[in-house]
């Protein structure tokens, strides 16, 4: 699936275009922690959150995740929106819960 497919299937707000719709997402990582995100997650995933201070883009950008999803409709920074745009990260917004919409993800085949 990529980014573009992931975008039509599950109908979430994009607040920042993917810079490549195209890119493969190969999976799904939720949580919270910037530390434990930045241990455990790995390239190509779908990061699940609702901290939307910059910081997150930069983890983003480390981990290279295919995007970011914002659930429980949390409000991201003007900064990090910025950020992600600069770098090239998808940042999509959804009503779900962080559970729920990892459900939606598996839903779709992740």
């Amino acid at each position: 699936m990529t980014v573009r497919e992931l975008i039509e299937a599950t109908g979430w707000e994009v607040l920042v275009e993917p810079g490549n719709p195209q890119q493969t997402v190969s999976g799904g990582f939720a949580g919270d922690l910037l530390s434990w995100v930045m241990g455990h997650g790995e390239s190509g995933q779908v990061w699940i959150t609702v901290q939307g201070h910059v910081n997150v883009a930069a983890v983003a950008v480390l981990k290279e995740f295919s995007c970011l999803v914002l659930a429980n409709q949390a409000q991201p920074e003007e900064e990090m929106l910025q950020k992600a745009a600069q770098e090239n990260i998808a940042v999509l917004r959804c009503k779900e819960t962080t559970f729920e919409a990892c459900r939606r993800l598996i839903a779709c085949g992740l």
